[in-house]
């Protein structure tokens, strides 16, 4: 597992990535036999606009830019249903959705998030997994769903800090200071 692997690199196509995304929630969905709404399929699409987290009211904040009538619950009820399916995670301490790589797959969710950029990276390590299986199974417990959230610093902003460029953002700052930007890529 390589930084590239995880976090995208220099020359990702965003675009590629987002429309990945929404071709295998349509096939996942009509497979299921559940309905991908219009609304549930933009709120999926807003969520992978960018590769960092997103809070349920930057998605209603994008949503109303675009002139559509979302309310709070609106936005709740797509994105349980969202997680639901598999295709977008929580990252709690944030209380913010990133989409799922892999939705097609039962998987625990192990992400890597930056404190300085907000960028988010999902990862499904077997030996990490393995672990909370073993420990669970040495403590009488049964898991029925784990997610994994580590915080720290991403090769991109080692770098940048490493090059003496000024860090823009400080912990949990990229809900403080960043907007909403629908049509942001990464």
């Amino acid at each position: 597992m390589t930084p590239e692997t995880i976090f995208p690199g220099p020359h990702h196509d965003h675009g590629h990535c987002v429309a990945a995304a929404l071709d295998a929630a349509d096939g996942l969905c009509a497979r299921r036999g559940v309905r991908l709404t219009t609304l549930r399929r933009r709120v999926l699409e807003l969520v992978w606009g960018q590769h960092e987290p997103v809070g349920a009211y930057l998605l209603l904040e994008g949503l109303k830019a675009e002139g559509r009538q979302a309310a709070p619950p609106t936005v709740y009820r797509a994105l349980d249903f969202l997680l639901e399916q598999g295709l977008i995670h929580r990252i709690a301490h944030l209380n913010a959705f990133v989409g799922c790589r892999q939705p097609e797959l039962p998987h625990t969710g192990q992400f890597l998030v930056c404190r300085r950029c907000g960028i988010a990276a999902e990862m499904d390590d077997s030996k990490v997994r393995a672990a909370i299986e073993h420990g669970a199974r040495a403590a009488g417990f049964t898991v029925h769903n784990s997610v994994v959230e580590i915080e720290g610093v991403c090769a991109r902003c080692q770098e940048s800090a490493g090059s003496g460029e000024k860090e823009e953002r400080g912990e949990s700052a990229y809900f403080a200071q960043n907007r909403f930007h629908p049509t942001r890529s990464g």
